[in-house]
């Protein structure tokens, strides 16, 4: 008799556009794996508790989590791992016969393509663009594993923001960094790492064509790494500006492949065949910018 077919899937709304589906499934495919992975669209946050109880009784193997719901489930699941714990936000979630754990992949995801560059970061500062999800794996990144001087954290109102509230961490509007010679401005020149957890410059949007980085500010420069964790397109309007001004550059595209990696290996104990996933990954993009 053949295996029966082990689910997986992603938890989010309005996520069709996500290439989660096509990076497991072609791993699945070429480890000859009886596994699919789907989307499950939750189009309200009071319909993911029927939804995990439904994935209880049903036996759906595991998820990813994505927006808006990465928090919304950890008080739902029956156990969190500390990376998960650490943050209060899960994105992979795996089903031990009925027992639900939470985990947080985007932490080591992040970390991946920053690892060679770890000793030209430790103890110095670094900048964030953005105060979500993301935001929060990339602080806890660089708290753990490399030990900045310091991190300084833009977002769009800091007096109305209450999910970062650590006095360790300084608080910046991104607007100000419009302004060539404020404290933001200096902050930002000052980084040894800029992040971009915002959306902006994604394919598709309405800002596609902006960097969250005013381009005439003159922030970036060499010596500086620039990771940007859009990854559609491969090179945003800010990793363009980056490596105009000398800057080493970081495409999402990678912490979508090594969070990916570590959601797989959760599921299956197998490391997935990156080579093919990502000749895939890039294959897909690459059309989809025509």
């Amino acid at each position: 008799m053949r295996p029966a077919t082990k689910i997986y899937g992603l938890i989010g709304r309005a996520v069709d556009y996500s290439y989660s589906p096509l990076i497991h499934n072609t791993a699945f495919g070429q480890l000859s794996l009886p596994c699919r992975y789907t989307i499950f669209n939750i189009a309200e946050e009071h319909l993911v508790a029927d939804a995990l109880k439904g994935a209880r009784a049903l036996g759906i193997a595991g998820f990813s989590v994505t927006i808006p719901y990465k928090k919304t489930v950890v008080p739902l699941l029956d156990s969190l791992s500390e990376e998960a714990k650490s943050i209060q936000a899960v994105n992979t979630i795996v089903n031990h016969e009925g027992t639900l754990v939470g985990h947080n992949t985007d932490i080591a995801g992040f970390a991946s393509p920053l690892l060679p560059h770890a000793r030209s970061i430790q103890g110095r500062p670094v900048a964030i663009l953005g105060s979500g999800g993301a935001s929060l794996a990339a602080i806890e990144a660089f708290r753990t594993l490399f030990m900045p001087s310091e991190i300084t954290l833009f977002m769009r109102n800091p007096a109305k923001e209450t999910r970062m509230t650590d006095p360790a961490i300084k608080r910046c509007a991104l607007g100000d960094l419009k302004e060539s010679g404020s404290e933001s401005s200096a902050l930002l020149r000052d980084a040894a790492v800029v992040i971009n957890a915002t959306p902006v410059g994604t394919l598709g949007r309405p800002d596609a064509h902006m960097s969250p980085v005013p381009a005439e500010s003159n922030l970036l420069h060499q010596g500086q790494i620039i990771y940007d964790m859009v990854y559609n397109p491969l090179d945003t309007p800010l990793l363009l500006a980056a490596r105009k001004a000398g800057a080493v550059t970081i495409p999402g595209m990678e912490m979508l492949l090594a969070q990916g990696a570590a959601a797989f290996r959760l599921w299956t104990n197998l490391e997935m065949p990156m080579d093919a996933v990502r000749s895939a990954l890039l294959n897909e993009i690459g059309a989809s910018a025509i």
